[in-house]
C-alpha cells in the first residue's frame, strides 16, 4: 500500500469517528426514559410533650426512611401544613407530632387529612402521634386506637421484647422478635378493627399491648406503631425496620425492594 492510499484510509477513519461521536453526543441530549417514581413521604412534626424531643428524633427517623431508595422523605415542622392543599403533592403522611396543651391544627386539616387516607394514600403514625387531634371524635377511626388520658400512660422507660404475631403480613414478614430500650405505651383505646402486627408484654401488668398494627381507612392504609420516644429508641435496627416497611407498604409499595427479597 503507498503513502497515499495510507492517507485516505486515515482521513476516512477520522471522518466516521466524528460521525459517530456527534451521534454519540446527539443521543446524549435526548431526553433518558424515566425511571420508576418515588413515593413521597412527609413527615409533619414541630410540636410534642416536652419529654419528647422531636427537633432531635424527626431527623433519625426521616433517615431511617430514606434507606428505602422507593421513598423520598421531606420534614415540615408545622402541623398546620395539614390545613394545606399542597400535602394532596404526598404519597404518605407521617404523624411526629402531639399537640400538647395547644390549639391542634385546626377543621381544615383533620379534612384534608381524613380526605387523603380515605382518597387512597398513606398514614404513619409515630409514638405519641396517637395523642394528637384529642379534640376530633374521629382521629381513634383514622388512627385505630388514639390515647385515652383516663389510661396508664406506658411502662417506666427501660428495655423491652417485641414480638412479631403477624408473620405473614408483608409489613413483618421474616422479621424475628428483638429487644428495644423505649416506653412500651399501655395507654391506646378504641374499638375499630384492626390488625396488630406485633406486641410487647408490659413488665407493670404482665399484659400483651400492640406494638405495631393496620388498618384500612376507606381506599387507604394506616401504619401505627407507637416506639419513637426518643433517638435511643430508634436505635435498635428492626424498630427503623418497621417504620420503613410500615411507609413503603402505607405508600401501596411492597414493603420490602424486589432486589432486597432476592439478596436474603
Amino acid at each position: 500500500m503507498n503513502a497515499h492510499a495510507c492517507r485516505l484510509i486515515s482521513r476516512l477513519i477520522l471522518f466516521s469517528t466524528v460521525i459517530v461521536t456527534a451521534g454519540v453526543v446527539r443521543a446524549a441530549d435526548l431526553p433518558a426514559p424515566a425511571g420508576s417514581p418515588k413515593a413521597r413521604v412527609l413527615i409533619v412534626t414541630g410540636q410534642d410533650y416536652p419529654g419528647h424531643p422531636w427537633k432531635l428524633t424527626a431527623p433519625v427517623l426521616a433517615d431511617l426512611i430514606r434507606k428505602d431508595p422507593r421513598l423520598e422523605v421531606k420534614v415540615v415542622e408545622a402541623p398546620k401544613f395539614l390545613a394545606s392543599p399542597a400535602m394532596r403533592d404526598f404519597d404518605v403522611i407521617v404523624l411526629h407530632f402531639m399537640n400538647w396543651e395547644q390549639p391542634g391544627p385546626g377543621p381544615q386539616a383533620q379534612e384534608n387529612l381524613r380526605e387523603f387516607v380515605a382518597g387512597g394514600k398513606g398514614l404513619v403514625l409515630v409514638h405519641f402521634a396517637c395523642g394528637a387531634f384529642q379534640e376530633w371524635p374521629e382521629f381513634r377511626n383514622l388512627a385505630g386506637r388514639s390515647y385515652d388520658p383516663k389510661l396508664r400512660g406506658h411502662d417506666p422507660r427501660g428495655p423491652f421484647r417485641v414480638d412479631i404475631t403477624a408473620v405473614h403480613h408483608p409489613i413483618t414478614e421474616g422479621m424475628q422478635a428483638f429487644e428495644t430500650d423505649d416506653e412500651l405505651y399501655t395507654c391506646l383505646a378504641g374499638d375499630r378493627p384492626i390488625e396488630v402486627l406485633a406486641t410487647a408484654k408490659s413488665k407493670v401488668d404482665n399484659k400483651d399491648y400492640p406494638i405495631a398494627f393496620v388498618l384500612n381507612y376507606g381506599k387507604g392504609r394506616v401504619f401505627h406503631c407507637p416506639l419513637g420516644h426518643d433517638v435511643k429508641a430508634f436505635a435498635a435496627p428492626m424498630v427503623g425496620e418497621l417504620f420503613r416497611r410500615g411507609c413503603a407498604w402505607a405508600a401501596g409499595l411492597p414493603p420490602v425492594p424486589p432486589r432486597s427479597r432476592a439478596a436474603k
